[in-house]
C-alpha cells in the first residue's frame, strides 16, 4: 500500500513537470486571473494559428503537443472567454475561464505636477509617443525557441508590484502596467533572455526606455533608464547590459519599471521569473 502511494505521488510530480517543460521550453506560470496567463493544450498535427481578443497568441511545443500562451489583459471582465486556434482552415474555439483578483492601491505625490496633468504641449507628445509604444508593444516576430523563463533585469527589492490601482497626486489614474524594482541611480540593467532590440526613445511618461523582442508577441520594456548603451536592431543574448537605472520620465525615486507583455497585453512579469528570483 505504501509502495502503491509512492509510486503515484512520483507519477503525480512527473504530470506536472511534464505539464510545465514542452519540449525543452519551460512554461511561465500559468494564473487565469487579469493580468495573469492561460495555457491552453492543443491537439494539432501541425503548427496551429490562435487568437484572442483580435490578437495573434504564441503557440509553442512540437509533433501534436501545441501550448497556446495566453495574455489575459488587467481590464478582462471574470468568467468564459474563448480561444480561436486554426488549422488548415477549420477554426476551433477552445473555452477557458477568468477568475477574479482584487489588486491593492497604491496613492503616490508627484512633485512634477504637467506628469500628472500634462498642458497642451506635453499632450501633442504624449499622442505622437503612444503610437511608437503601441506599435513596439503589438510587434510579432516568428520564432520557435523562445525562453520563456527570464533571468530578474536588476539588482533591487520589488518596490511596487504589477496591477496596482493607481492614485496620483489623489487623482486617479491606469493600473501598474509593470514591476518595479528598486535600485540606485547607475544600477546596470541586463536582458532578462535572449532577444532584439525592436525600440529605444526618451518619453514623457516612461522616460529613457528599451523595447525587447523575444519572439511570438513576447515583449519586455524597461523605462526610467538613466543612460541606454544598446542601439535599436541589436541582438542580446540573457545577460547582456542595455543600460542603467535612472530616475527619467513620471518617477519618485530611482527605479527600473519593468514590463512584459504578450499577446499585445501587460501580464506580471513575477510569471516569467524563476523561483530565485520572487
Amino acid at each position: 500500500m505504501i509502495f502503491m502511494k509512492t509510486k503515484s505521488l512520483i507519477l503525480f510530480f512527473c504530470l506536472i513537470i511534464t505539464s510545465l517543460i514542452v519540449y525543452g521550453i519551460e512554461l511561465p506560470t500559468e494564473s487565469a486571473v487579469p493580468g495573469g496567463i492561460v495555457i491552453i493544450s492543443i491537439n494539432s498535427e501541425q503548427k496551429p494559428e490562435a487568437y484572442f481578443n483580435g490578437h495573434q497568441v504564441m503557440i509553442v511545443g512540437a509533433n501534436k503537443e501545441w501550448k497556446a500562451i495566453i495574455g489575459i489583459p488587467l481590464s478582462e471582465k471574470v468568467g468564459t472567454h474563448e480561444l480561436t486556434v486554426r488549422e488548415n482552415k477549420f477554426e476551433t474555439n477552445y473555452k477557458f475561464e477568468i477568475k477574479n483578483k482584487e489588486y491593492k492601491t497604491q496613492r503616490l505625490t508627484i512633485k512634477n505636477k504637467r506628469k500628472v496633468n500634462p498642458n497642451e504641449q506635453d499632450m501633442a507628445r504624449i499622442l505622437s509617443e503612444k503610437e511608437k509604444i503601441s506599435k513596439a508593444k503589438s510587434h510579432w516576430r516568428n520564432k520557435d525557441d523562445i525562453t520563456l523563463r527570464f533571468i530578474k533585469p536588476t539588482i533591487g527589492p520589488y518596490s511596487s508590484p504589477f496591477g496596482l490601482r493607481r492614485f496620483f497626486n489623489n487623482q486617479a489614474r491606469k493600473p501598474h502596467s509593470g514591476l518595479d524594482i528598486a535600485a540606485p541611480k547607475g544600477t546596470p540593467i541586463v536582458a532578462p533572455a535572449d532577444g532584439v532590440v525592436i525600440d529605444t526613445g526618451n518619453y514623457f511618461f516612461n522616460g529613457k526606455t528599451v523595447f525587447l523582442d523575444h519572439g511570438q508577441g513576447l515583449i519586455t520594456m524597461y523605462c526610467h533608464m538613466n543612460q541606454i548603451d544598446i542601439k535599436e536592431g541589436a541582438q542580446v543574448k540573457t545577460g547582456d547590459i542595455l543600460g542603467v537605472v535612472g530616475l527619467t520620465g513620471r518617477v519618485t525615486g530611482a527605479h527600473l519599471h519593468w514590463s512584459v507583455i504578450l499577446n499585445n497585453t501587460t501580464v506580471d512579469p513575477l510569471l516569467f521569473l524563476s523561483k530565485n528570483d520572487l
